[in-house]
């Protein structure tokens, strides 16, 4: 059954695309984006490019954690393109019947050392144990936000999860959780690159990139939702993200490419 549906997906986004690409789309109702937090300035520069190019094709997004918006989703959220920061969120909705597309990858993420008041340049993850110069840490809550897993996972691989436990403060998502340390609530986070190699907030300090195999690859996919199965607009979006003009903004903003064709 998982097999044909799959094959039904593959011949209804090969169908919208053909008719996209024949004749403009007809304005329609908004088409709603869930975006994950850490996408917020990319995406940005996505959309608006999307929106310049194709002025009939309106769209919206909105931005938090994965793991609250895949649970919106199955809750009845009326969301038709859902970008998540990981493939087992998206993965998990196809599985329980919410999706009309398989996952597609669309960037690999990467995490950070951060900080706006000392030089996170030469900082490692060990020397965040030192209680002397970090009172508190940031990072993303690891229960819902995919790059709070990983940054536990990359605590976890160099020894110091154990130490930094009691002196941790979670944000909701990644951009609340470089608001703690904006704020002055952590003298240092583990942030998306994404994020801090955005021109405003790498004026207000360096970083250090973590090295990869600390952690799961923070591979990243995108589903159009079950509700928007015949919503032209959200299946020509999810592809326009997927394609070589969004791709350059990803690579822009610090990400990596899936390697497999869209």
């Amino acid at each position: 059954m998982r097999i044909c549906q799959r094959l039904l997906a593959r011949l209804t986004v090969s169908v919208l695309l053909m008719l996209t690409a024949a004749t403009p789309l007809q304005a329609q109702e908004v088409t709603r984006v869930a975006a994950a937090a850490q996408l917020r300035f990319v995406m940005e520069d996505i959309a608006t490019q999307y929106r310049a190019r194709y002025p009939g094709h309106p769209i919206e997004v909105q931005y938090g954690s994965s793991g609250r918006f895949h649970a919106q989703i199955i809750n009845g959220a009326p969301f038709d393109v859902y970008l998540s920061a990981d493939l087992d969120y998206p993965a998990a909705l196809m599985e329980a019947g919410f999706t009309a597309s398989e996952v597609l990858p669309y960037a690999i993420g990467r995490i950070a050392i951060w900080s706006n008041t000392v030089d996170a340049r030469q900082l490692t993850l060990t020397d965040l144990a030192d209680d002397q110069r970090f009172r508190r840490v940031a990072i993303a809550n690891p229960r819902h936000a995919p790059y709070g897993a990983r940054a536990r996972e990359a605590l976890i691989s160099a020894g110091v999860w154990e130490t930094l436990q009691p002196r941790l403060v979670t944000g909701e998502n990644i951009s609340s959780t470089l608001q703690l340390v904006q704020s002055g609530a952590a003298e240092v986070g583990i942030i998306a690159l994404a994020l801090v190699m955005t021109p405003e907030i790498a004026a207000q300090g360096g970083h250090r990139l973590i090295d990869g195999d600390r952690h799961l690859p923070l591979e990243q996919g995108l589903v159009v939702t079950r509700r928007a199965e015949q919503n032209a607009v959200a299946w020509h979006f999810a592809e326009y993200v997927r394609g070589a003009e969004a791709g350059t903004l990803f690579r822009a903003y610090g990400y990596d490419l899936p390697t497999q064709s869209p």
